[in-house]
């Protein structure tokens, strides 16, 4: 009789706090029409596409901050040299011989212009 008595006391559970959440969100979904359903789809759809779009911008605000600041855009990437250089100044002679560039009496600004413009004809 005990043994009968506990089995029922098991299956008379009550209602946990999970499943009223669902309880709640089916009668919810009942009450909204599918209108608003497809409307609120809408509006986190444009909000993901807003979200997307002002993060690309950051990303290029960014990017075009850098490069004004080195004076080359991000995507210029010397070439390597294969011989170790002492100085800047050295490596920049030694990039301008082997792209035909004159470099004597020029500033290391000067040869950097000249090299980034001969790379980009490249």
């Amino acid at each position: 009789m005990i043994a009968v008595a506990f089995e029922l006391s098991v299956l008379q559970m009550t209602i946990g706090a999970s499943e009223w959440g669902i309880i709640i969100l089916l009668v919810l979904i009942l009450l909204i029409s599918s209108n608003k359903f497809s409307a609120i789809g809408r509006f986190f759809g444009q909000a993901a596409g807003e979200y997307e779009k002002a993060k690309e911008l950051i990303r290029k605000e960014k990017e075009n901050s850098l490069s004004r600041s080195r004076g080359f855009p991000a995507s210029f990437i010397a070439p390597v040299t294969n011989v170790p250089v002492s100085s800047e100044r050295e490596k920049l002679e030694i990039i301008a011989r082997s792209l035909g560039i004159d470099d004597i009496n020029k500033t290391d600004e000067e040869l950097r212009a000249l090299i980034y413009e001969k790379m980009q004809k490249q």
